[in-house]
Formats: C-alpha cells, structure tokens, sequence
C-alpha cells in the first residue's frame, strides 16, 4: 500500500499553514506545506516542526506553469498521485488599495482563477480513487454573483455551463475593467468576488465532469469558505482565527472513505450553501 499524500497550496501561512496543522494532526499520511518562497516555507515547516508535528516542503508557485508542472511530476513519481488537494493559495488587495480596478480585476483573477484552473489542470489527473479535492473560495463569491446582472447570474447558474464558457466569461470581466464598461455590462465592483465566484463555478464543473469521466472513483471535489479569518489577507479585526478558519476545508478534505457527498458543492460552517 502506498503511502498516502495531502498538498495544500499557499500553506506558509494563514489558513493554509493552519490546514497543513490540522491535517498534520488528523490525516494518515504524508502532508505536505507548499509556499512560492522556499526560505518561508522551511521557515513556517520549522515552526510546526517545534509543535511536534511532521509536515513535509515543496515548493510551489501556483503563478509559475513550470512550478505546477515540476511539482505534479515528484508527486506522481513519489506517490504515484495525490490523495487530498486543498488550493489555498489566493491574493486580495485591501480595501484601501488605491491601485487601478482595472489592474486589481487583473491581478486577481490571474491568481485567484487562472492560476487555480492551471493546478487543477495538472493535478486532477493525479488525484487517486477515493480522493478529495477542495477549492478554497470565498463567500464574496456567491455575494458578487448575486450583485451580477440578472443576466450574468443565468449564465453562471445554469446546469451545463462549460469550463470555456466560464474562462470565457473570467476574461470578459477583467478586459471590460480595462474600458471601464464592466458594471454597465452587469459586473459588480469587486474584482475578488469576481474571481471567487469563478472558482466556485469551476469547481461545480469539475466535479460534474469528474462524476462522468471517472463514475467509479469517488472523488468528492468542493468549493468551501472558511470564514472572516484574522490573516494578513482579512486583516486584524476578523472573527475567526485561522485554526477556526481551517475547520470546513479540513472537513470536506477528511470526507470519509466512500462518501458520495457533498461533491460539486459550495460548503461554509460545514453546510452546503445555496448557489
């Protein structure tokens, strides 16, 4: 029996750091912290190490094509796949940021979407029968949908939308920041809601494609949010710590062996929210 394997991207600290504790505690098998910078992730590796617990390093830059590529090798040769995925890793500017929207919509997306798609691109294939797979997004991301034209929101909710169509729509937004015609053609305001919206979106394909391409396996794959998490992201004044904020993507990352659900769902607290 191969030794079982977790990666959790954008785990150096946050949340991430948090699940990588967590699944350190909780899952049998190898868990590994990832983070671009590799001096910070031996860093945040020693500080759990100082816990007492035994997480492993990769490097992995999820902006960086021929880091993903790199890292979907050594696993696929080392343990021959991956049993739990958890992408993590996300960008959000602050509030305050007084950088264009149209360069934030950019940025954004690039990590938040694109750079998420490129990892599932390249590690669904790995991921091995009975495996989990969990898409770190957001709330903001059912709030932005809602704040779409009710023509946006169609598109977004219909049952056969296609994984080009939504790439298709995640470019409409950030070129249409560019002219500044995005809330005439019914975006809303927020380029980190946009893009969560997008990741949750592509998680409900996914997870419809992989119930048709491998009905046998049991992968559950999920969206979830884990909630207003004191974090460099959300800032000081958030409700949860980031042991709190790991607790539902930790959850949907343990579904036990032959689960058939939640699978293709949008999950906060725990619960499967309404899209």
């Amino acid at each position: 029996m191969s030794t079982r394997v977790a990666v959790v991207t954008g785990s150096n600290k946050g949340i991430g750091l948090a699940i990588v504790r967590a699944l350190c505690k909780q899952f049998q098998g190898d868990v590994y912290l990832t983070s671009r910078d590799i001096g910070r992730g031996q860093e945040a590796v020693a500080s759990l190490t100082s816990e007492g617990l035994k997480p492993m390093f990769q490097q992995l830059d999820i902006n960086d094509l021929n880091s993903i590529t790199t890292a979907a090798a050594y696993f696929k040769e080392k343990y021959g796949g991956v049993d739990v995925l958890i992408n993590n890793a996300g960008i959000a500017f602050k509030v305050a940021d007084t950088t264009p929207f149209a360069i934030q919509a950019e940025v954004t997306l690039k990590t938040n979407f694109f750079a998420t798609r490129d990892m599932l691109i390249h590690f669904l294939p790995l991921i091995k029968p009975g495996g989990r797979v969990v898409n770190v997004s957001s709330n903001s991301g059912l709030r932005a949908l809602n704040q779409c034209s009710p023509a946006l929101q169609q598109r977004f909710r219909i049952e056969d939308i296609t994984e080009d169509e939504l790439v298709g729509l995640m470019q409409q937004f950030v070129d249409k920041t560019k002219k500044e015609e995005h809330k005439k053609d019914g975006w809303p305001e927020t380029a980190y809601g946009v893009s969560k919206l997008g990741l949750t979106t592509l998680s409900m394909i996914q997870a419809r494609r992989l119930s048709k391409e491998r009905p046998n396996d049991g992968i559950l794959l999920n969206a979830c949010c884990p909630g207003w998490v004191r974090t460099d992201m959300a800032g000081p004044k958030a409700t949860k710590s980031p042991d709190e904020g790991a607790v539902t993507p930790v959850y949907l990352a343990l579904l036990p062996p032959g689960a058939t659900g939640p699978h293709g769902k949008f999950v906060s607290e725990k619960e499967v929210q309404p899209w």
